[in-house]
């Protein structure tokens, strides 16, 4: 190698180093590729897409072609290196060499193509991926050797190549998916979210209580029916015999009016077109629910309890709407029905009011593990019935009740959470300096 002209033993090291940034980089941009935009252009038929995921299915043996040839070649380039510096400087020309080689191999070997091809996997990783691949096929035997003896010595250390899975978490999911940005619109991600949500939801959560049941009852008057039937805003309605726990079978306002408008009207007749009652769990997640109500093609249950009590009504629209938001009714309806803020910044909230839906109304973090309403919250917490103008605080919430209905609390006024209210006050005095 000492008869070799220096020109040309630069230019060897030159080819050698770039070579080194080559299999350097390559390493690094198949490894930042995004799995999941990977297999989507695999699918389109993305060429270099699938290269590179046809290398990536065995990463032992991909590694181990891009480490054979990168050390090889930054061995080969130290060896020139050598010989170049004992050319010029003679024995001192072996630690020169070495110094600079080092500086060299570490700035456009490593870390400067790494870099790139970290920021620009698709660019740097598909193209690579051909000229990997045919060194792949003509190196096949050697790879193979490697890894035999790489894999078994793994082995003997009690070391297991461990199983590809690339499935996600419904948590990772949702991190992916509020790491979308601008790709998808806000509200299409929000639905996303609350269907990853619905596991943890069950349909005691959503369901209509059974004392806001709206139903018939086949032992009122056929002219109380008449009238329940023609002034109803329901499109199905629980039919019962003397109470909501008697419910039969639901009732289609459409093939009801077909009935009473006949001449043989009566409540015979209107038994007729009844269908049977589908009853639920309270406890079932509303996402297997959801495929309940297609498997079993109906769209509206009666919830019962362990001991087969009902306790409330849920349909598919409700279920839809914890996804899609409300579309039946208007938010602010019920804001202005069940709540009523003053200027001190307390709201006053009738005890009937729905945990979740205050919630997520007023951006509250009221416990909803349990009870439901405003009413059954304060007698879970209290475990009595409580007088007028007693005050308790749950969860850093000062809640204080005003009016009680019997047995339970009719209004309430809720007051910010107390580390909301100094930045309330401080608000306030702000404003009247």
């Amino acid at each position: 190698m000492n008869d070799i002209p220096i020109g040309i033993l630069f230019t060897i090291l030159g080819v050698l180093i770039v070579l080194s940034g080559f299999f350097s980089g390559s390493e690094t941009a198949l490894v930042s590729l995004n799995r999941y935009r990977l297999k989507h252009m695999v699918q389109s038929g993305h060429r270099g897409a699938q290269i590179a995921s046809a290398l990536l299915e065995r990463p032992d043996r991909l590694f181990g072609l891009i480490l054979i040839f990168n050390n090889f070649v930054n061995i080969l380039a130290s060896a020139i290196a050598t010989v170049i510096g004992m050319q010029l400087f003679g024995e001192a020309g072996i630690a020169i060499a070495t110094g600079i080689l080092t500086f060299v191999i570490l700035v456009f070997s490593e870390v400067s193509p790494k870099t790139y091809a970290a920021q620009n996997p698709e660019r740097f990783g598909f193209p690579a991926a051909y000229v990997l691949k045919t060194l792949m096929w003509l190196f096949y035997p050697l790879v193979l050797g490697i890894n035999t003896i790489t894999n078994g010595l793994l082995a003997l250390l009690g070391i297991h190549k461990p199983g590809n899975n690339d499935s996600l978490s419904p948590e990772e999911l949702r991190t992916i998916v509020n790491e979308t940005g601008s790709m998808i619109p806000v509200k299409h991600q929000k639905m996303l979210l609350n269907i990853l949500d619905l596991e943890a939801v069950r349909v005691e959560d959503i369901m209509v209580s059974r004392n806001d049941i709206v139903g018939i009852d086949m032992e009122d008057e056929w002219e109380v029916i008449l009238n329940d039937l023609t002034n109803s805003l329901h499109t199905r309605l629980p039919v019962f015999e003397g109470d909501i726990n008697h419910t039969f079978g639901f009732l289609h306002l459409r093939k009801a009016l077909s009935v009473i408008s006949s001449p043989d009207a009566g409540k015979e007749a209107l038994r007729k077109v009844i269908a049977p009652c589908y009853f639920i769990p309270e406890a079932t997640p509303l996402n297997k629910q959801l495929l309940n109500f297609q498997h079993n093609k109906r769209r509206t249950a009666l919830v019962v309890d362990e001991y087969g009590d009902i306790q409330g009504l849920v349909t598919l629209e409700d279920i839809l709407e914890e996804i899609v938001g409300e579309f039946t009714t208007d938010p602010s309806d019920t804001l202005m029905k069940e709540l009523h803020p003053q200027e001190d910044g307390t709201v006053l909230v009738d005890g009937s009011a729905n945990i979740r839906e205050l919630n997520r109304i007023m951006h509250w973090f009221l416990p909803t593990r349990g009870a439901k309403t405003i009413n059954g919250l304060i007698l879970e917490y209290l475990e009595s019935i409580p007088e007028p103008g007693t005050s308790v605080l749950i969860d850093d919430y000062p809640i204080e009740i005003l009016q009680l209905n019997g047995n339970t609390v009719k209004t309430v006024k809720i007051s910010p959470r107390l580390h909301q209210q100094t930045a309330y006050n401080t608000t306030q005095t702000e404003s009247q300096t």
